[in-house]
């Protein structure tokens, strides 16, 4: 049973973690080079099988039991219109993917992975963050502790995405804190806000960014001050995953916002999460730059609900798919030798 009883016992743990096989991710690059197709010919489909194997400390890698976590959690600063949906759709869309009718049910049939969803104190909104801490150290550390406990170090794959409204607010802040350039370099649209909804959001930020000065140079400070329970637990899943050695697909601005916490306690914690995709959202793309995270597509989704993350695991099964399922050059009868441009023309007889 985990137990974090304060940031400081939190931060230990952040700060105490294994590193991957590398000799299992050596073993898959042994074998790519024994393909049937030029060095390097599938660019990063070749790297993701390496990563996955890295993690795993399988080669070949597998993704026979992937779990795709949804966290829902409900935000304070709502009231203070900073989206175009009230509240309630958050409860609403969890019933929704209970019942199978979000895009996330469709993705994640379709990519051969379990979804759980997972409420987080939905009738328990967050405190307004322009007032008050929006969760306290206690509240942040529950919501960590349910979302590093949703991990299975059974998994070969976990997903991360969340539903909230109200959380790109709360991720822009967190954003702006950790990275600098207040509201008006991280606020994006969200669900669809106008232009003055848009800047009345940049100003909710900045407020909240003054009214926690004190916090910022604390991550995981900054993440309960300006966070919310799905965030919090999201961060603590992708804990429990690099501990575990469980490798970690995240979705889009929110979820990347709920982990760069992690990477600026110390540097290397994502080694173990890809970006699933580039977020439509204003400030996906700069933050996934300040963590140095490769986005594995870009298709200007903004949904959330963990959708970019389910996309990119259908890449991941292509990847092992050919890593696998293709020939060597011995077995298929192929000369594995390129032709040398340098051989030198027959001399003529005589």
């Amino acid at each position: 049973m985990t137990n974090f009883t304060s940031f400081s016992d939190l931060r230990a743990v952040c700060l105490d973690l294994p590193s991957g096989h590398p000799a299992a991710s050596a073993a898959v690059v042994q074998r790519e080079g024994t393909l049937t197709k030029p060095p390097r010919s599938l660019g990063r489909l070749e790297d993701l099988v390496a990563w996955l194997a890295h993690w795993q400390g399988h080669a070949p890698p597998r993704l026979e039991r992937i779990d795709i976590l949804v966290f829902a959690g409900n935000h304070g600063v709502t009231r203070l219109g900073v989206s175009a949906y009230p509240a309630e759709v958050t409860a609403q869309m969890v019933a929704n993917f209970a019942s199978g009718g979000a895009a996330i049910n469709q993705l994640a049939r379709t990519a051969g992975a379990e979804l759980r969803v997972i409420p987080l104190s939905l009738d328990k909104p967050t405190a307004d963050f322009t007032e008050t801490a929006a969760l306290s150290e206690q509240e942040f550390l529950a919501a960590v502790t349910a979302g590093y406990e949703a991990v299975s170090p059974q998994c070969d794959l976990i997903c991360l995405g969340e539903m909230g409204i109200g959380n790109t607010t709360a991720a822009a802040a967190i954003a702006a804190a950790l990275f600098g350039g207040g509201g008006s370099r991280w606020a994006g649209r969200g669900t669809g806000v106008d232009d003055e909804g848009l800047t009345h959001k940049c100003a909710v930020i900045d407020r909240a960014l003054d009214r926690h000065a004190a916090a910022l140079q604390d991550p995981l400070a900054i993440a309960a001050a300006l966070g919310g329970r799905e965030l919090a637990a999201i961060l603590g899943a992708t804990l429990a995953a690099r501990r575990q050695r469980v490798p970690v697909l995240l979705d889009g601005f929110v979820c990347t916002a709920a982990v760069a916490p992690l990477a600026k306690l110390r540097a290397d914690t994502l080694a173990h999460a890809q970006a699933g995709h580039v977020s439509a959202e204003a400030g996906h793309r700069m933050l996934l730059n300040e963590l140095g995270l490769r986005p594995l597509v870009d298709l200007d989704m903004r949904l959330g609900e963990a959708s970019g993350a389910a996309v990119a695991l259908l890449l991941l099964r292509a990847a092992l798919a050919c890593h696998t399922g293709m020939a060597t050059f011995a077995e298929a009868g192929v000369s594995d030798k390129p032709v040398d441009d340098a051989v030198e023309e027959p001399k003529a007889a005589g």
